[in-house]
C-alpha cells in the first residue's frame, strides 16, 4: 500500500503544554501529519468552551515540530476574511519552513456561531462562502497581486507579503457533501478530506469526486484524498475518548486486532486514500497512539 499516516489532536478540554508534548511525541513515533481544529466551543456539541484557538495552535505547531506536515482540519470560512487567514497561513508556513498546509471548509457548528454572534446563514450561502473563499486564499498565498469581485468577497491590488516557502502553497478543502462541497474541491483543493465515513461512503465520494474533475478536465490525482478516522483498540477506550459522538464516529472507527485494523486501513487505500489521519481527543490515548505507529503502521505493506 501507498498510504501516510497522520494525527488530527482535538484542542478541547486540553492545555498548551499537554497539546505541545504529545504533538513532539507524535513526530517522534513516525507520523507525517498533526493537524488541528477551528472551534470556539466544544465540538462534540456538549455547550463546553474549553476549547484552544486554532490559528494560534496551528503557528505554535509550525513551531514546535520539525518534520511533519503542519495542517488544519479545517478552517471555518465563516470565522475569518480569507485575507486575514491567508496572511496567517502564509505566517505559519515561514515558521514551520514550508511544511504548512491549510484546510478550509463551510463551517457547521451553529451553537457557536450564535454564542458569537456570528452569521450562520443556509447552507448553500455558506458553500458559496467557501467557494469563493477558496479561490481568494489560493490566489493570494500564489499570485502577486490579487483583484476578485465576488457576491461576498471583494478584493482590488490585493497582497499577501512574504509568501509561504512552499510554492505553490497547499489548499485543501474539508467535508462530504457531493453536490458542491466535492465540486468545489474538484475545481479548487490541492486535497481533500472527509471525517468517519465508511470505507463504502470514502469509495462512493472518491468516484464522486472524479467526476466533478472530470466535468472541469482536471485530473483526480492532482488531489491528495484523506480520510480522518477513530483509532481505539478496545471498545472502552472508543467510549472513553468519544463518547456521545462515538455512534457518529463509529462508521470511520479502527478498532480490534492489528489486522483488523490494517484490513480497514487497504480498504480506504484501495478507495484512493493517500492519507489516513487518526483523530485524537482528550483525553488522549497518548499509548493507544504509540502503539499504532509501533504495530499497525508497519504492517501495512
Amino acid at each position: 500500500m501507498t498510504v501516510r499516516f497522520g494525527v488530527h489532536a482535538g484542542l478541547q478540554n486540553t492545555t498548551t503544554g499537554e497539546l505541545r508534548s504529545l504533538w513532539r511525541d507524535i513526530e517522534a513515533w513516525g507520523f507525517d501529519w498533526i493537524s488541528i481544529w477551528d472551534h470556539f466551543y466544544a465540538a462534540d456539541l456538549t455547550g463546553g468552551a474549553l476549547c484552544l484557538e486554532a490559528v494560534s495552535m496551528h503557528a505554535a505547531l509550525a513551531i514546535d515540530t520539525e518534520r511533519v506536515q503542519c495542517g488544519s482540519l479545517v478552517y471555518s470560512i465563516g470565522y475569518r476574511h480569507p485575507a486575514v487567514i491567508a496572511n496567517a497561513a502564509a505566517t505559519i508556513d515561514q515558521l514551520s519552513g514550508g511544511r504548512a498546509v491549510l484546510g478550509l471548509g463551510a463551517g457547521w457548528c451553529k451553537p457557536e456561531y450564535d454564542a458569537y454572534g456570528i452569521p450562520f446563514p443556509s447552507p448553500g450561502v455558506r458553500l458559496r462562502q467557501l467557494d469563493e473563499g477558496i479561490q481568494c486564499v489560493k490566489a493570494l498565498l500564489n499570485d502577486e497581486a490579487v483583484d476578485f469581485e465576488g457576491e461576498f468577497f471583494t478584493m482590488t491590488d490585493a497582497r499577501c507579503e512574504p509568501k509561504p516557502v512552499r510554492q505553490p502553497f497547499p489548499v485543501w478543502i474539508g467535508g462530504g457533501g457531493e453536490k458542491v462541497t466535492l465540486r468545489i474541491a474538484a475545481q479548487h483543493a490541492d486535497g481533500w478530506n472527509v471525517p468517519f465515513v465508511s470505507v463504502e461512503d470514502f469509495g462512493r465520494k472518491v468516484q464522486v469526486l472524479g467526476d466533478h474533475c472530470a466535468a472541469v478536465g482536471r485530473d483526480p490525482r492532482a488531489i491528495k484524498k484523506a480520510v480522518n478516522v477513530g483509532m481505539a483498540f478496545t471498545e472502552e477506550q472508543a467510549v472513553e475518548q468519544f463518547g456521545a459522538i462515538l455512534p457518529a464516529v463509529r462508521p470511520g472507527l479502527l478498532t480490534g486486532s492489528t489486522q483488523e485494523m490494517v484490513d480497514k486501513i487497504g480498504g480506504y487505500v484501495d478507495a484512493g486514500a493517500d492519507w489516513v489521519i487518526l483523530a485524537a481527543r482528550a483525553p488522549f490515548d497518548a499509548e493507544g497512539i504509540q502503539r499504532f505507529a509501533e504495530d499497525v503502521i508497519p504492517a501495512v505493506a
